[in-house]
């Protein structure tokens, strides 16, 4: 074989390669940006009870996610890009207030921050570096206050009972897309608000109707929302930058 020949295989094996690894990053559908409330955490094995001064007392972010439509997701897409704590410098401390750890022992976040980008941030990075992945991350939380919207509801964190309609409603009344919430059993045996799920476009940038339900949906006439801390105003305001 000519050398000339060689060197156009060699290309060409590159090229097919190189499209393979695009084609896994940038083959999903959607985000699911979730949230969870540590006060239905705290009480589970992993969950840091003792310690509640150390998080907010808010809904965190656990993770944005890319999806696909058949329900299906990727994960750990590029190991050659793994988490590189300096690309969130920049923001940690926001990342810290609004991404906190909720499992023991509470660390600084970079192991989880690090874990999240690795399985799932890896797998949007066509669209998203690490840095814009995780500020869209906090960008999304400020235009998605889930406290604020559920106290002008009614609905607190006071050890009480709600629907999961009224739950839902409450927060689709204020962005307009249906919202899916997942529920874990406290030691009573109550099923508590654990997490919502909201679905957001590939380029997180716009709620969205999710394609598909998240796995794990809540639905009861009778969802526990425990305490946790001291809430005696909620906050309307965030540091996260603008949209």
């Amino acid at each position: 074989m000519k050398p000339s020949a060689i060197l156009l295989l060699l290309v060409e094996i590159f090229l097919v390669q190189h499209v393979a690894v695009l084609s896994v990053q940038q083959d999903f559908d959607f985000f699911y940006f979730v949230q969870q409330w540590p006060g239905s955490h705290q009480d589970t094995v992993q969950g840091c009870s003792s310690k509640p001064g150390k998080i907010k007392s808010d809904f965190g972010i656990h993770g944005l996610w890319p999806n696909y439509v058949d329900g299906t997701y990727p994960t750990y897409c590029d190991s050659e890009n793994p988490f590189n704590p300096t690309s969130i410098s920049d923001i940690e401390k926001k990342l810290q207030k609004n991404w906190p750890v909720l499992d023991c022992p509470n660390n600084d976040g970079l192991k989880f921050w690090g874990h999240e980008w690795d399985k799932h941030g890896t797998c949007s990075e066509s669209i998203l570096d690490q840095e814009e992945y995780f500020e869209k991350a906090l960008k999304l939380k400020k235009k998605i206050k889930l406290l604020h919207i559920l106290h002008k509801q009614g609905i607190k964190p006071d050890g009480g009972f709600y629907s999961s309609y009224q739950i839902m409603k409450a927060i689709e009344d204020e962005i307009e897309v249906t919202p899916f919430i997942s529920c874990n059993d406290d030691a009573s045996g109550n099923s508590q608000l654990s997490k919502v799920y909201v679905c957001v476009d590939k380029f997180a940038k716009k709620f969205i109707k999710c394609p598909v339900l998240p796995k794990g949906s809540c639905s009861s006439s009778k969802i526990y929302f425990p305490r946790f801390g001291h809430i005696d105003t909620v906050e309307t305001g965030d540091d996260a930058p603008d949209v």
